[in-house]
Protein backbone atom coordinates (compact mmCIF):
# COMPACT_ATOMS: atom_id res chain seq x y z
CA UNK A 1 0.00 0.00 0.00
CA UNK A 2 1.36 3.66 -0.90
CA UNK A 3 2.07 6.44 1.71
CA UNK A 4 -1.28 7.60 0.95
CA UNK A 5 -3.29 4.56 1.38
CA UNK A 6 -2.19 4.20 4.90
CA UNK A 7 -3.29 8.02 6.00
CA UNK A 8 -5.34 7.55 9.35
CA UNK A 9 -9.02 7.84 9.07
CA UNK A 10 -11.18 8.62 12.18
CA UNK A 11 -12.50 4.86 13.38
CA UNK A 12 -9.95 3.53 11.16
CA UNK A 13 -8.67 1.61 14.29
CA UNK A 14 -11.69 0.02 14.73
CA UNK A 15 -12.58 -3.78 13.83
CA UNK A 16 -16.02 -4.91 13.35
CA UNK A 17 -18.71 -4.08 16.23
CA UNK A 18 -19.16 -6.39 19.15
CA UNK A 19 -22.23 -7.96 18.25
CA UNK A 20 -21.27 -8.44 14.73
CA UNK A 21 -18.22 -10.48 16.63
CA UNK A 22 -20.47 -12.60 19.40
CA UNK A 23 -23.14 -12.86 16.52
CA UNK A 24 -20.33 -14.86 14.64
CA UNK A 25 -19.19 -16.97 17.51
CA UNK A 26 -23.12 -18.05 18.11
CA UNK A 27 -23.25 -19.06 14.44
CA UNK A 28 -19.75 -21.06 14.51
CA UNK A 29 -21.41 -23.05 17.81
CA UNK A 30 -25.03 -23.14 17.22
CA UNK A 31 -25.48 -21.17 19.94
CA UNK A 32 -28.85 -19.08 21.01
CA UNK A 33 -28.10 -15.78 20.29
CA UNK A 34 -28.74 -13.30 22.66
CA UNK A 35 -26.81 -10.76 22.42
CA UNK A 36 -27.97 -8.58 19.55
CA UNK A 37 -31.25 -7.29 20.16
CA UNK A 38 -33.14 -8.31 17.12
CA UNK A 39 -36.81 -9.72 17.77
CA UNK A 40 -37.49 -13.17 16.10
CA UNK A 41 -41.32 -12.42 16.74
CA UNK A 42 -42.85 -10.94 13.58
CA UNK A 43 -44.26 -7.54 13.60
CA UNK A 44 -48.10 -6.68 13.06
CA UNK A 45 -48.89 -8.08 9.96
CA UNK A 46 -51.28 -4.93 8.68
CA UNK A 47 -47.71 -3.42 8.59
CA UNK A 48 -46.85 -6.51 6.92
CA UNK A 49 -49.46 -6.42 4.41
CA UNK A 50 -49.61 -2.73 3.92
CA UNK A 51 -45.34 -3.05 2.44
CA UNK A 52 -46.69 -5.92 0.04
CA UNK A 53 -49.15 -3.77 -1.18
CA UNK A 54 -46.93 -1.02 -1.56
CA UNK A 55 -44.58 -2.67 -3.55
CA UNK A 56 -47.59 -4.67 -5.60
CA UNK A 57 -48.26 -0.18 -6.05
CA UNK A 58 -44.61 0.05 -7.52
CA UNK A 59 -43.09 2.22 -4.82
CA UNK A 60 -39.96 0.82 -5.49
CA UNK A 61 -37.92 4.74 -5.72
CA UNK A 62 -36.32 7.21 -3.57
CA UNK A 63 -39.03 8.84 -1.37
CA UNK A 64 -38.30 12.54 -0.94
CA UNK A 65 -35.49 13.44 1.57
CA UNK A 66 -37.36 14.23 4.41
CA UNK A 67 -39.47 11.39 4.00
CA UNK A 68 -43.22 10.97 2.94
CA UNK A 69 -45.17 13.10 3.74
CA UNK A 70 -47.73 10.94 4.90
CA UNK A 71 -45.38 9.42 7.45
CA UNK A 72 -43.66 12.70 8.57
CA UNK A 73 -47.64 13.50 9.54
CA UNK A 74 -47.99 10.05 10.80
CA UNK A 75 -44.97 10.97 13.70
CA UNK A 76 -46.47 14.27 14.28
CA UNK A 77 -49.84 13.01 14.77
CA UNK A 78 -48.16 10.06 17.24
CA UNK A 79 -46.09 12.83 19.55
CA UNK A 80 -49.40 14.53 19.92
CA UNK A 81 -51.72 12.17 20.99
CA UNK A 82 -48.96 10.42 22.81
CA UNK A 83 -47.49 13.34 24.68
CA UNK A 84 -48.83 16.06 23.69
CA UNK A 85 -46.06 17.73 21.79
CA UNK A 86 -46.95 19.72 18.79
CA UNK A 87 -45.02 19.32 15.75
CA UNK A 88 -45.45 20.49 12.11
CA UNK A 89 -44.89 17.57 9.72
CA UNK A 90 -43.74 19.65 7.48
CA UNK A 91 -40.70 21.42 8.57
CA UNK A 92 -40.06 19.48 12.12
CA UNK A 93 -40.00 15.91 11.22
CA UNK A 94 -37.57 14.09 9.38
CA UNK A 95 -37.57 10.46 8.67
CA UNK A 96 -34.02 8.27 8.67
CA UNK A 97 -32.80 5.07 7.64
CA UNK A 98 -32.95 3.87 11.21
CA UNK A 99 -32.37 5.75 14.06
CA UNK A 100 -28.90 5.20 13.83
CA UNK A 101 -29.00 7.51 11.11
CA UNK A 102 -30.50 10.24 13.03
CA UNK A 103 -28.19 10.24 15.56
CA UNK A 104 -25.41 10.16 13.56
CA UNK A 105 -26.57 12.48 10.91
CA UNK A 106 -27.88 14.89 14.35
CA UNK A 107 -24.34 14.30 15.88
CA UNK A 108 -21.77 15.17 12.79
CA UNK A 109 -25.03 18.18 12.19
CA UNK A 110 -24.89 19.90 15.59
CA UNK A 111 -21.20 19.15 16.89
CA UNK A 112 -17.47 19.59 15.60
CA UNK A 113 -13.86 19.55 16.88
CA UNK A 114 -13.68 21.32 20.57
CA UNK A 115 -17.40 20.73 21.12
CA UNK A 116 -17.84 17.78 24.25
CA UNK A 117 -20.82 15.82 24.25
CA UNK A 118 -22.15 14.45 27.70
CA UNK A 119 -23.36 10.85 27.62
CA UNK A 120 -25.21 8.44 30.53
CA UNK A 121 -22.82 5.64 30.56
CA UNK A 122 -23.01 2.52 29.79
CA UNK A 123 -23.90 3.62 26.58
CA UNK A 124 -24.91 2.17 22.97
CA UNK A 125 -21.21 1.99 21.25
CA UNK A 126 -22.76 3.97 17.94
CA UNK A 127 -22.49 7.03 20.27
CA UNK A 128 -19.01 6.84 20.59
CA UNK A 129 -18.62 6.22 16.72
CA UNK A 130 -20.65 8.61 15.90
CA UNK A 131 -19.44 11.62 17.97
CA UNK A 132 -15.33 10.45 16.82
CA UNK A 133 -16.81 10.91 13.15
CA UNK A 134 -17.45 14.37 13.84
CA UNK A 135 -14.24 15.46 15.55
CA UNK A 136 -16.28 16.43 18.87
CA UNK A 137 -15.40 14.45 22.29
CA UNK A 138 -17.10 12.37 24.34
CA UNK A 139 -17.86 13.12 28.09
CA UNK A 140 -19.15 10.09 29.95
CA UNK A 141 -21.46 10.41 33.20
CA UNK A 142 -21.58 7.12 34.75
CA UNK A 143 -24.94 5.53 35.91
CA UNK A 144 -24.51 4.79 39.47
CA UNK A 145 -24.76 1.01 40.58
CA UNK A 146 -26.72 -1.17 41.94
CA UNK A 147 -29.77 0.84 40.09
CA UNK A 148 -27.85 2.12 37.51
CA UNK A 149 -29.31 5.72 38.97
CA UNK A 150 -28.46 8.94 37.60
CA UNK A 151 -26.80 11.36 39.95
CA UNK A 152 -27.59 14.88 39.10
CA UNK A 153 -24.27 16.23 40.81
CA UNK A 154 -22.17 13.94 38.45
CA UNK A 155 -24.18 15.13 35.52
CA UNK A 156 -23.59 19.29 36.63
CA UNK A 157 -19.67 18.60 37.09
CA UNK A 158 -19.44 17.01 33.50
CA UNK A 159 -20.63 20.07 31.39
CA UNK A 160 -18.00 22.58 30.70
CA UNK A 161 -17.40 25.71 28.64
CA UNK A 162 -17.15 23.04 25.59
CA UNK A 163 -20.21 21.41 26.37
CA UNK A 164 -22.49 21.03 23.26
CA UNK A 165 -25.22 18.16 23.07
CA UNK A 166 -26.31 15.79 25.72
CA UNK A 167 -27.00 12.66 24.61
CA UNK A 168 -29.92 11.24 26.58
CA UNK A 169 -31.14 7.60 26.74
CA UNK A 170 -34.22 6.34 28.10
CA UNK A 171 -35.04 3.96 27.96
CA UNK A 172 -31.94 3.07 28.49
CA UNK A 173 -29.49 0.53 26.78
CA UNK A 174 -27.89 -1.56 27.81
CA UNK A 175 -29.32 -0.92 31.57
CA UNK A 176 -32.97 -1.12 30.73
CA UNK A 177 -33.54 1.91 33.62
CA UNK A 178 -36.53 4.11 32.60
CA UNK A 179 -35.35 7.33 33.85
CA UNK A 180 -37.61 8.88 36.43
CA UNK A 181 -39.67 12.53 36.09
CA UNK A 182 -37.17 14.05 39.15
CA UNK A 183 -34.19 12.59 36.91
CA UNK A 184 -35.67 14.15 33.50
CA UNK A 185 -36.66 17.52 35.59
CA UNK A 186 -32.95 17.67 36.78
CA UNK A 187 -31.46 17.01 33.17
CA UNK A 188 -33.67 19.43 31.95
CA UNK A 189 -32.56 22.09 34.40
CA UNK A 190 -28.89 21.40 33.53
CA UNK A 191 -29.81 21.82 29.82
CA UNK A 192 -31.46 24.97 30.41
CA UNK A 193 -28.64 26.74 32.75
CA UNK A 194 -25.77 26.01 30.24
CA UNK A 195 -27.68 26.47 27.36
CA UNK A 196 -26.81 22.30 25.67
CA UNK A 197 -28.72 20.82 23.18
CA UNK A 198 -30.44 17.51 23.64
CA UNK A 199 -30.30 14.56 21.23
CA UNK A 200 -33.12 12.59 23.10
CA UNK A 201 -32.77 8.90 21.74
CA UNK A 202 -36.43 7.63 22.97
CA UNK A 203 -36.08 4.16 20.73
CA UNK A 204 -37.79 2.53 22.71
CA UNK A 205 -40.50 4.80 24.27
CA UNK A 206 -42.98 1.86 24.18
CA UNK A 207 -41.30 -0.62 25.61
CA UNK A 208 -41.73 0.26 29.21
CA UNK A 209 -43.38 -2.80 31.61
CA UNK A 210 -43.83 -1.10 34.75
CA UNK A 211 -44.53 2.81 36.75
CA UNK A 212 -45.03 6.01 35.23
CA UNK A 213 -45.06 5.78 30.96
CA UNK A 214 -42.27 7.42 28.90
CA UNK A 215 -41.92 10.68 29.18
CA UNK A 216 -40.05 12.91 26.74
CA UNK A 217 -37.72 15.45 27.90
CA UNK A 218 -38.94 17.49 24.82
CA UNK A 219 -42.23 18.14 26.77
CA UNK A 220 -40.48 20.07 29.78
CA UNK A 221 -40.34 23.44 30.29
CA UNK A 222 -38.34 25.11 28.35
CA UNK A 223 -36.92 21.84 26.39
CA UNK A 224 -38.96 21.85 23.04
CA UNK A 225 -36.92 24.25 21.41
CA UNK A 226 -33.41 22.52 22.45
CA UNK A 227 -34.35 19.16 21.95
CA UNK A 228 -34.19 16.94 18.69
CA UNK A 229 -35.74 13.72 19.60
CA UNK A 230 -35.21 10.07 17.94
CA UNK A 231 -37.43 7.41 17.44
CA UNK A 232 -37.34 4.13 15.70
CA UNK A 233 -40.51 1.97 13.87
CA UNK A 234 -37.72 -1.48 14.15
CA UNK A 235 -38.21 -1.19 18.00
CA UNK A 236 -41.57 -0.45 18.52
CA UNK A 237 -43.38 -2.87 15.84
CA UNK A 238 -40.11 -4.91 15.83
CA UNK A 239 -39.26 -4.85 12.02
CA UNK A 240 -35.08 -4.12 13.04
CA UNK A 241 -34.33 -4.54 9.18
CA UNK A 242 -36.94 -2.29 7.38
CA UNK A 243 -34.68 0.27 9.19
CA UNK A 244 -37.61 3.15 9.35
CA UNK A 245 -36.96 5.87 12.09
CA UNK A 246 -37.10 9.66 12.47
CA UNK A 247 -35.97 12.56 14.42
CA UNK A 248 -38.30 15.43 15.67
CA UNK A 249 -37.94 19.04 16.89
CA UNK A 250 -37.46 22.39 16.32
CA UNK A 251 -37.33 23.40 12.59
CA UNK A 252 -33.60 24.54 12.77
CA UNK A 253 -32.50 21.70 14.29
CA UNK A 254 -34.24 18.93 12.26
CA UNK A 255 -33.17 21.36 8.77
CA UNK A 256 -29.34 20.26 9.51
CA UNK A 257 -30.35 17.12 10.50
CA UNK A 258 -31.97 16.69 7.20
CA UNK A 259 -28.78 18.36 5.21
CA UNK A 260 -26.54 15.69 6.73
CA UNK A 261 -29.35 13.25 5.92
CA UNK A 262 -29.19 13.24 2.23
CA UNK A 263 -25.43 12.91 1.89
CA UNK A 264 -25.64 9.54 3.98
CA UNK A 265 -28.60 7.53 2.42
CA UNK A 266 -30.67 10.54 0.35
CA UNK A 267 -33.51 8.21 1.54
CA UNK A 268 -34.67 4.54 1.47
CA UNK A 269 -37.59 2.28 2.36
CA UNK A 270 -40.15 3.87 0.49
CA UNK A 271 -42.52 0.94 0.62
CA UNK A 272 -41.49 0.06 4.45
CA UNK A 273 -42.34 4.04 4.85
CA UNK A 274 -45.99 3.50 3.54
CA UNK A 275 -45.99 0.64 5.79
CA UNK A 276 -45.44 2.32 9.24
CA UNK A 277 -48.01 5.36 8.38
CA UNK A 278 -50.59 2.59 8.88
CA UNK A 279 -48.97 1.14 11.57
CA UNK A 280 -48.51 3.69 13.51
CA UNK A 281 -52.82 4.41 13.14
CA UNK A 282 -53.20 0.99 15.14
CA UNK A 283 -50.45 1.55 17.40
CA UNK A 284 -53.00 1.32 20.90
CA UNK A 285 -54.32 -1.75 20.06
CA UNK A 286 -50.56 -3.64 19.30
CA UNK A 287 -48.91 -2.03 22.41
CA UNK A 288 -50.38 -3.57 25.32
CA UNK A 289 -49.67 -6.95 23.71
CA UNK A 290 -46.22 -6.87 22.83
CA UNK A 291 -45.44 -5.49 26.39
CA UNK A 292 -47.43 -7.81 28.05
CA UNK A 293 -45.34 -10.34 25.85
CA UNK A 294 -42.42 -8.88 26.37
CA UNK A 295 -42.80 -8.86 30.23
CA UNK A 296 -43.73 -12.14 30.23
CA UNK A 297 -40.35 -13.21 28.74
CA UNK A 298 -38.50 -10.58 30.80
CA UNK A 299 -38.89 -12.18 34.01
CA UNK A 300 -38.48 -15.91 32.46
CA UNK A 301 -35.08 -14.76 31.69
CA UNK A 302 -34.02 -12.96 34.90
CA UNK A 303 -35.66 -15.81 36.67
CA UNK A 304 -33.57 -17.93 34.53
CA UNK A 305 -30.56 -15.80 35.14
CA UNK A 306 -30.47 -15.63 39.05
CA UNK A 307 -30.86 -19.74 39.16
CA UNK A 308 -28.05 -19.85 36.81
CA UNK A 309 -25.93 -17.89 39.54
CA UNK A 310 -25.77 -14.62 38.40
CA UNK A 311 -27.49 -11.66 39.77
CA UNK A 312 -29.70 -10.26 37.15
CA UNK A 313 -30.83 -6.06 37.38
CA UNK A 314 -34.60 -6.47 36.28
CA UNK A 315 -34.94 -3.79 33.35
CA UNK A 316 -38.31 -1.55 33.89
CA UNK A 317 -37.87 -0.92 29.76
CA UNK A 318 -36.39 -1.71 26.40
CA UNK A 319 -35.65 -5.99 25.77
CA UNK A 320 -32.41 -6.20 27.59
CA UNK A 321 -31.00 -7.59 31.06
CA UNK A 322 -28.01 -6.57 32.60
CA UNK A 323 -26.44 -9.52 34.52
CA UNK A 324 -23.42 -9.16 37.06
CA UNK A 325 -21.26 -12.81 36.41
CA UNK A 326 -19.25 -11.89 39.56
CA UNK A 327 -20.97 -14.44 41.79
CA UNK A 328 -19.87 -17.35 39.14
CA UNK A 329 -16.28 -16.21 40.02
CA UNK A 330 -16.21 -14.62 36.46
CA UNK A 331 -14.28 -11.99 36.93
CA UNK A 332 -13.73 -10.49 32.95
CA UNK A 333 -17.13 -10.49 30.84
CA UNK A 334 -15.19 -10.13 28.02
CA UNK A 335 -13.54 -13.86 28.30
CA UNK A 336 -16.82 -14.38 29.97
CA UNK A 337 -19.13 -14.23 26.43
CA UNK A 338 -16.57 -15.33 24.26
CA UNK A 339 -16.31 -18.90 25.91
CA UNK A 340 -20.20 -18.71 26.61
CA UNK A 341 -20.67 -20.18 22.96
CA UNK A 342 -18.87 -23.26 23.47
CA UNK A 343 -19.62 -23.30 27.31
CA UNK A 344 -23.17 -23.64 26.72
CA UNK A 345 -24.46 -22.81 23.42
CA UNK A 346 -25.83 -19.16 24.33
CA UNK A 347 -24.11 -15.72 23.31
CA UNK A 348 -24.25 -12.75 25.03
CA UNK A 349 -22.75 -9.23 25.20
CA UNK A 350 -20.00 -7.55 27.50
CA UNK A 351 -21.26 -4.29 29.24
CA UNK A 352 -17.51 -3.40 28.95
CA UNK A 353 -17.81 -2.31 25.40
CA UNK A 354 -20.07 0.53 26.82
CA UNK A 355 -17.94 2.18 29.10
CA UNK A 356 -15.06 5.07 28.24
CA UNK A 357 -12.93 2.88 30.90
CA UNK A 358 -12.58 -0.65 29.69
CA UNK A 359 -11.94 -1.47 33.13
CA UNK A 360 -15.10 -0.80 34.01
CA UNK A 361 -18.74 -2.47 33.81
CA UNK A 362 -16.06 -5.64 33.61
CA UNK A 363 -18.60 -7.81 35.79
CA UNK A 364 -21.22 -7.00 33.63
CA UNK A 365 -22.86 -8.68 30.93
CA UNK A 366 -26.52 -8.14 28.30
CA UNK A 367 -28.69 -10.34 27.27
CA UNK A 368 -31.87 -9.42 24.92
CA UNK A 369 -35.21 -11.06 25.57
CA UNK A 370 -36.82 -9.94 22.63
CA UNK A 371 -36.98 -14.01 21.62
CA UNK A 372 -40.00 -16.47 21.43
CA UNK A 373 -40.75 -17.96 25.04
CA UNK A 374 -39.57 -21.23 23.30
CA UNK A 375 -36.08 -19.71 22.60
CA UNK A 376 -35.52 -17.98 25.63
CA UNK A 377 -36.96 -21.54 27.74
CA UNK A 378 -33.96 -23.86 26.03
CA UNK A 379 -31.56 -20.49 26.76
CA UNK A 380 -32.29 -20.69 30.03
CA UNK A 381 -31.88 -24.62 30.08
CA UNK A 382 -28.36 -24.50 28.35
CA UNK A 383 -27.67 -21.33 30.97
CA UNK A 384 -28.53 -23.23 34.16
CA UNK A 385 -25.20 -25.84 32.83
CA UNK A 386 -22.79 -22.98 33.94
CA UNK A 387 -21.87 -23.90 37.66
CA UNK A 388 -20.95 -27.26 36.36
CA UNK A 389 -18.60 -25.89 32.87
CA UNK A 390 -14.89 -24.46 33.24
CA UNK A 391 -14.49 -21.41 30.70
CA UNK A 392 -13.66 -22.73 27.36
CA UNK A 393 -10.63 -20.71 26.03
CA UNK A 394 -10.65 -18.99 22.80
CA UNK A 395 -8.71 -17.20 20.58
CA UNK A 396 -8.12 -13.47 21.28
CA UNK A 397 -10.00 -11.77 17.72
CA UNK A 398 -8.61 -8.59 15.94
CA UNK A 399 -10.29 -5.13 16.84
CA UNK A 400 -10.91 -3.06 19.79
CA UNK A 401 -14.38 -4.57 20.37
CA UNK A 402 -14.22 -7.91 20.54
Amino acid sequence: MTARGTRRVRLADVGPTVFTRMSELAARHGAINLGQGFPDTPGPEHAVESAVAALRAGYHQYPPVPGLFELRRAVADHQRAQYGIDLDPATEVVVTTGASEALAAALLALTGPGDEVVVLEPYYDAYAACVALAGATLVPVRLTTPGFTLDPAVLRAAVTARTKVLLLNTPHNPTGTVLPPESLRQIAETARAHDLLVIADEVYEHLVFEGPPHQPVAALPGMAERTLTVGSAGKTFSFTGWKVGWATGPRELVEAVTAVKQYLSLGSGTPFQYAVVDALRLLPGHLAELRDSLRRRRDLLVTGLNAAGLIAHVPRGTYFVTADISPLGEPDGLAFCRSLPARCGVAAIPNQVFYADPQAGRHFVRFAFCKRRAVLEEAVARLATLRQTRPVPTLRTEGTNA
